[in-house]
């Protein structure tokens, strides 16, 4: 078959008639409105496409609430992890606890409360080293530096007088009641039932919500409370939630304490083999 340009040039080609296109394959996904439900597609066992099993030495030891008891802290500010609570009582509060009651934790004062000691114990050296180097220029007798000196000291042993009341002092939660027990040499133990508090509350100064530290008031059905107002307690928000559901839904924190930890390890898995095995 010949055929003229449309120039007018007198070349000729050769032309072959086009095939039809070949019918669409039907889709896998059926028409908007149909009955017929969608196809699922899954990866093959050992398919380079399939997600990787997750191993047991990844998980091993992790638990679903470990956000919760060592999550990030209520204050300003982030990344300040909350100090976890013991499972068993410090042998300084077991003593005081009797066998029926159950313990739920306990805590020390916040370390600003040793601040202003802090303070005391760095101006007390720095005076006593300004003192110390006038009465050396001086050439005064050694008594008055020897007194300098003693003063020194009995300030410093003061300062770690009070560390000590403040690492020795403890807050106390069961499932029964609250106490706060103070001093080193001379105890003081102050308690109140659960089933008496009338009204809790816990203020934050501007430091308290930056440093995540705070002062519970708590109030009773008695006039003359030995448990009052506590300050400088740590995670505020974790252990005012902590004592409103020990006093208002104890049977939830019971079945709470009783569950086993979740298995994380996938079924068909072999569970891991311990270090001695």
């Amino acid at each position: 078959m010949t055929d003229s340009g449309a120039g007018g040039s007198g070349d000729t080609k050769d032309t072959e008639p086009l095939e039809p296109p070949s019918p669409r394959a039907p889709a896998d996904s059926p028409v908007p409105g149909a009955d017929t439900p969608t196809r699922e597609f899954g990866f093959p066992p050992g398919a380079a496409g399939s997600a990787p099993a997750t191993a047991a030495s990844d998980i091993d030891g992790v638990r679903f609430d470990d956000g919760l008891n060592n999550g990030l802290s209520g204050g300003l500010l982030g990344g300040v992890r909350a100090p976890s609570v013991p499972d068993v009582p410090s042998p300084i509060s077991a003593r005081y606890l009797f066998p029926t009651e159950k313990y739920r934790g306990e805590w020390r004062r916040h370390w600003v409360h040793l601040m202003p000691w802090y303070v005391v114990g760095t101006l007390a050296t720095f005076i006593m080293g300004l003192i110390s180097g006038m009465l050396t220029k001086s050439g005064v007798d050694n008594t008055a530096l020897s007194v300098t000196v003693l003063v020194w000291l009995l300030i410093l042993g003061f300062v770690g007088w009070k560390i000590l009341d403040w690492y020795m002092d403890r807050f106390i939660l069961t499932n029964k009641r609250i106490m706060l027990i103070q001093g080193v040499i001379t105890r003081s133990v102050a308690m109140m039932p659960l089933g008496r508090v009338t009204d809790m509350k816990y203020s934050q100064t501007p430091m308290g919500r930056m440093l995540n530290y705070g002062e519970f008031i708590i109030e009773s059905a008695g006039q003359d409370q030995a448990l009052r107002n506590v300050p400088h307690l740590p995670n505020p928000n974790e252990l005012y939630l902590q004592m409103c559901e020990e006093m208002y839904e104890p049977e939830a924190v019971d079945e709470r304490e009783a569950e086993p930890e979740e298995d994380l390890i996938p079924e068909g898995e072999p569970a891991p083999k311990s270090a001695g095995a």
